[in-house]
C-alpha cells in the first residue's frame, strides 16, 4: 500500500537523500548537465532539507509497502510562488501512479501553506505530461536554467 508523508526523521532524510542521489546519477545519464548544475545539486544534497523545511517548503517521501520509492521537494520562491523540485519514482515502481500521486500530494501541501501559485521546470517529455494533466501551463522562464529542452510550466493554487 502506498504510504507519502513528510521527511521529519533522520532516518528519512538518510532514505530521501539515497533516492534524490539515484535521481542525481539518472539524469547525468540521460542528458547533458552542465557541471554547475551538477554542483548545485550535490551542494543541494549535502544540505537537505535546507530550503525545503518548514514553514516555506518540504520534502515528502514514498513508500510502497515500507519500501521507499520516491520523492519530492516543494521550495518558496517569495511573491506567494512555490516550486516543486525532485520528483522522482525510482525505476521499478515507474508507471503504477506513483509520481502523480506524489506532485498530487505536494500540490494540496502548497495550497494549506498559503501559496497562490506553483512553479516548474523539467526536460522529460513524462514529466510534462503529467504535470499538463494536473493543469500546469507552460510559461516563459522563470529562472536560468541550461539544460537543452527545458519547459517551464506553473499551476494556479488559489
Amino acid at each position: 500500500m502506498l504510504k507519502i508523508y513528510p521527511v521529519e526523521t533522520a532516518e528519512d532524510l538518510e532514505v530521501t537523500r539515497s533516492i534524490l542521489c539515484e535521481y542525481l546519477a539518472c539524469r547525468e545519464s540521460e542528458t547533458s548537465i552542465f557541471p554547475r548544475e551538477l554542483q548545485s545539486f550535490r551542494k543541494q544534497l549535502s544540505e537537505l532539507p535546507a530550503e525545503f523545511s518548514s514553514p516555506d517548503g518540504c520534502l515528502l517521501l514514498a513508500r510502497d509497502n515500507r519500501e521507499p520509492v520516491g520523492c519530492v521537494g516543494l521550495r518558496g520562491l517569495g511573491d506567494n510562488i512555490c516550486e516543486m523540485k525532485r520528483l522522482y519514482v525510482t525505476p521499478e515502481f515507474r508507471r503504477r501512479g506513483i509520481g502523480k500521486a506524489l506532485a498530487k500530494e505536494v500540490i494540496e501541501k502548497a495550497k494549506s501553506i498559503g501559496y497562490a501559485w506553483m512553479r516548474i521546470d523539467t526536460f522529460d517529455d513524462a514529466a510534462q505530461a503529467l504535470y499538463a494533466s494536473l493543469g500546469f501551463k507552460e510559461i516563459e522562464a522563470y529562472r536560468y536554467n541550461p539544460t537543452e529542452g527545458v519547459v517551464f510550466m506553473e499551476l494556479k493554487l488559489a
